[in-house]
């Protein structure tokens, strides 16, 4: 049997993904990364109501907002879990082909990283999809363990790590030790919900519709989370809702940082609730090693400083903040110990 699985080791391309409701990222073993796309599928539909995948990745993202009728473009992972099933399996075996390309030998072993808060019914749907896509075995690891791993912190010794893990969808708090989870805290806040604050704010501020990628555009531009020194401001193209033509208009950073409030407050809220419910002798850790950030979201300009004046604790980034997640499973994957520790029971 030994022998069997060593030779399945020598034909099969063994992958962890990062299944993120902005972007999936895919981590081949002896490779590294080789997708990090949009999630994001364009679908037709024909007659009879019955769906074409027309792209994926990419090339959908870059038709969102911009389709005919029969054309749309649909992220089918919303708050970080599964929202359509089919949409999702049709993506994941896009990027799995595109990984490891179509003629596999052997079918791969595949990690997946999930939000914590994850229910029976979406676990079912996420292995599903990736047995749909040619998995031979799925494994599901949490997110927070997962980008813990990726960022190097001491997760299998007793004592306290605390991560808080913003993606797109999803804001993870978790306090982790001895290879397991001891308080975790998810809210289906994310990235996603600032640049939904940013939208609503031009159309309520200025009668100026404007797309989601705008609003992405913006908030990695002049979005922040703590005033600093510098004020930045941005020309802002999009749709006068009065006279119904294009206009462009300039916003500034103050006022970007006021209309993520809501957002960023239930981040801070997550993390003050995690430090009020550690047990005492991990908090006393927590003090000594800090706060890590992990997530696209966390890269918001003075997301550091914002945690840091909350809670009088350090707060530092992880070395790789975007990809540690899919890199933390890919190196669980690596190390069958560590992988039978972290994985999550079916």
């Amino acid at each position: 049997m030994a022998m069997f699985n060593g030779l399945y080791g020598l034909f099969s391309s063994d992958l962890a993904i990062d299944l993120g409701t902005s972007n999936t990222r895919i981590f081949v073993r002896g490779k590294g990364i080789v997708v990090n796309e949009p999630s994001v599928v364009a679908v037709r539909t024909g007659p009879g109501g019955k769906r074409e995948i027309v792209a994926v990745g990419r090339e959908a993202k870059d038709m969102l907002g911009r389709t005919p009728d029969q054309i749309s473009a649909i992220r089918p992972v919303k708050d970080g879990v599964i929202a359509d099933f089919d949409g999702t399996a049709e993506m994941l075996r896009h990027f799995i082909q595109k990984a490891i390309g179509k003629s596999m030998l052997v079918k791969p072993r595949i990690i997946i990283a999930v939000p914590v808060g994850v229910t029976e019914v979406e676990k079912r749907a996420v292995k599903e999809s990736a047995e749909s896509a040619s998995a031979r075995e799925v494994y599901l690891i949490e997110e927070p363990m997962a980008a813990a791993i990726g960022a190097g912190m001491p997760i299998t010794e007793p004592s306290g790590n605390m991560i808080v893990d913003v993606g797109g969808g999803t804001c993870e708090v978790a306090v982790i030790s001895l290879g397991g989870i001891v308080y975790n805290r998810s809210v289906r806040v994310g990235g996603d919900k600032m640049d939904v604050a940013i939208v609503n704010h031009i159309k309520k501020r200025y009668s100026l519709l404007i797309g989601e990628r705008t609003a992405e555009q913006i908030k990695i531009r002049i979005g922040s989370a703590y005033p600093d020194d510098d004020l930045l401001t941005m020309e802002v193209k999009g749709r006068d809702l009065v006279a119904g033509v294009p206009k462009t208009i300039e916003c500034n950073s103050d006022e970007i940082r006021e209309a993520m409030a809501e957002p960023i407050n239930a981040f801070t809220e997550a993390v003050r609730i995690g430090l009020e419910r550690t047990p005492p002798e991990l908090a006393s850790d927590i003090v000594d090693r800090g706060i890590i950030l992990s997530g696209g979201g966390s890269m918001l300009r003075n997301f550091d400083v914002l945690l840091r004046k909350e809670t009088g604790l350090p707060v530092f980034h992880s070395e790789e903040p975007i990809s540690g997640t899919v890199i933390g499973a890919g190196m669980a994957l690596e190390k069958i110990d560590l992988l039978q520790q972290v994985a999550m029971s079916n």
